[in-house]
């Protein structure tokens, strides 16, 4: 029979994504066990509510010890077996001190920061040189299970996938979606960039697609896309809900973004992914499941910005630096969609 089992994972986006995998190993392992909890961000509960199995408590970290206090008295009164606790934070690993559990299941000694290890006392293995989803999926491994198998199946209701089919005709032509920013700016291409490459999907007779949330950010970035563009373009920025992202997403031949969260749903969601990447290592933080549309202009980042190549770095490096972004060029991207094509005859 399964342990109880308490996951505390908050955000990202991408990341959270990369958790299911783990919840589906686990529910494998023990499919009669007693429904998993999970401490998740309201974000990541908006994108993943339904997740079937699985009881959440929601956390914002506005609340502050005062959340952290009615998140114990949620919680079961026994407490549990075991905590997987998968957030490297000064605020998570406080947070972790209000969720009883024997067994509380860590970072290994490389990755931990944040005072970390005084809040667990077991580990996962530590194992250089994995992908971000790998990593988490090794917490398993201290519960004698191992993930051999990466599924998703993300709860996407009826309703957000007709939401997303009444966007555009189901016509046969193939769609370039654009999701243009990540969370952290220095990812972010250049508007004029994204416009480029757009007019040139286009041209091959592509129907673009813009998608983004709500923030200023997100509009004026897709407004100056817009405005370089000669090409139509259906813009969607701001129209949807993290229930109806993944089915957006999903209706994508490929979609072109910088490392974000939009990026590991979509590779969730089994769309393409044209990743772009110079601030982050697309072998450890790309679209998991296919990086061969990835621009990786991560090496050059490392010798122009840190002096060093890539192979000398620490393992998961951000080389968030201005300008870092404009190494992926154009005809970077443009050479990355006709791999594509060539691969898919679109």
């Amino acid at each position: 029979m399964r342990p109880s089992l308490c996951l505390l994972r908050l955000s990202a986006l991408g990341d959270v994504t990369h958790v299911v995998p783990l919840v589906r190993t686990l529910q494998r392992a023990w499919p009669d066990g007693p429904p998993l909890h999970w401490v998740i961000d309201p974000a990541g509960f908006r994108l993943l509510e339904g997740l079937e199995g699985v009881v959440f408590h929601v956390y914002n970290k506005r609340t502050g010890l005062a959340g952290m206090r009615e998140l114990r008295r949620a919680l079961p009164a026994e407490g549990f077996d075991a905590l997987l606790h998968m957030q490297l934070a000064a605020r998570a690993n406080l947070l972790s001190a209000f969720i009883p559990a024997r067994r509380r299941i860590g970072y290994d000694r490389t990755r931990s920061k944040e005072l970390h290890g005084l809040f667990v006392n077991e580990r996962i293995p530590d194992r250089p040189g994995l992908h971000v989803l790998d990593v988490l999926g090794s917490f398993c491994e201290p519960l004698g299970l191992r993930q051999d198998t990466v599924t998703w199946n993300l709860p996407v209701p009826e309703a957000a996938h007709a939401w997303a089919r009444e966007q555009w005709p189901d016509d046969g032509t193939p769609v370039l979606m654009v999701s243009p920013c990540s969370s952290h700016a220095l990812r972010n291409w250049r508007a004029e960039r994204y416009a480029a490459l757009a007019d040139h999907a286009a041209a091959r007779g592509w129907r673009i697609v813009l998608c983004g949330g709500r923030s200023e950010l997100e509009r004026q970035t897709a407004d100056a896309i817009l405005a370089g563009m000669r090409a139509p373009v259906l813009d969607l920025v701001g129209k949807d809900t993290l229930k109806q992202l993944p089915a957006l997403l999903a209706r994508a031949d490929l979609l072109v973004t910088p490392d974000s969260g939009p990026m590991h749903i979509a590779n969730a969601m089994g769309t393409k992914v044209l990743g772009l990447h110079a601030a982050t290592d697309p072998d450890r933080s790309g679209p998991y499941s296919d990086r061969r549309y990835c621009v990786d202009r991560y090496d050059d980042a490392a010798r122009r910005f840190l002096g060093k190549p890539a192979a000398s770095l620490k393992w998961g490096t951000k080389i968030e630096h201005d300008g870092v972004m404009d190494l992926v060029t154009v005809e970077d991207a443009i050479e990355a969609f006709e791999r594509y094509r060539n691969d898919h005859g679109g």
